[in-house]
């Protein structure tokens, strides 16, 4: 979340994580870029007037570098000259402000969606189905009560496709930024999360690499 107006900035980051999403935010553009060459990130919502560092600029840049996030521009230009331009130079959506909350989170969860390869709208493995956009999980037609984080563990797994996943890269993807890398968070999360799917068991531990469903 790329804003320089701090209250709205965290604002929309809190919304954003209730719904179950990992948010760093940055103040200004030359932030952002700084952590973009951290983090990979799967969404950039990007102002337009920022200080320092223009949004376009940041726009520009991403697109260059070939990083591989989609870009929403939140912004005041709101005319149709202001979105052909943000959209010219690269960006994916343009959501003009004042906003619906519940639209931005549609188009934000729209975004994540157009991944290499795409992923189905509903994640199937067996007899466990997990909706990304209602949040609803179910095993056996039975639904989980899932807290925001190990739901996005869950479907950080079922994304894979079977492939494991770090414990790092659960980390990085589900949590934000301030996340302390030495915690025994994920494991925890894991184990909860086992528990709550019951049995058969789904999730695998694959010794020195991570998880895997």
């Amino acid at each position: 979340m790329v804003e320089d107006h701090e209250e709205l900035a965290h604002t929309v980051a809190a919304g954003l994580r209730r719904e179950g999403m990992a948010v760093d935010v940055a103040l200004d553009g030359d932030a952002a870029l700084v952590r973009a060459s951290v983090h990979r990130y799967d969404v950039v919502v990007l102002d337009r007037d920022l200080p320092g560092r223009h949004g376009d600029d940041v726009c520009r840049s991403l697109v260059a570098s070939g990083y591989p996030a989609r870009v929403l521009m939140l912004t005041a230009a709101a005319t149709v000259d202001d979105k052909v331009t943000g959209l010219g130079i690269g960006a994916d959506d343009y959501l003009p402000k004042p906003f619906s909350f519940a639209e931005l989170v549609a188009r934000v969860r729209a975004l994540d969606r157009r991944t290499t390869p795409a992923l189905p709208p509903v994640l199937v493995h067996g007899d466990l189905r997990v909706d990304p956009a209602t949040r609803v999980a179910t095993r056996g037609g039975r639904r989980l009560g899932l807290s925001p984080k190990e739901f996005a563990v869950l479907e950080l797994l079922l994304a894979a496709g079977g492939a494991v996943v770090s414990a790092e890269d659960l980390l990085e993807r589900g949590w934000d930024e301030f996340a302390d890398p030495f915690t025994q968070t994920v494991k925890v999360t894991i184990s909860r999360l086992r528990r709550k799917l019951g049995d058969p068991p789904l999730i695998e531990t694959v010794p020195q690499a991570g998880y895997r469903i």
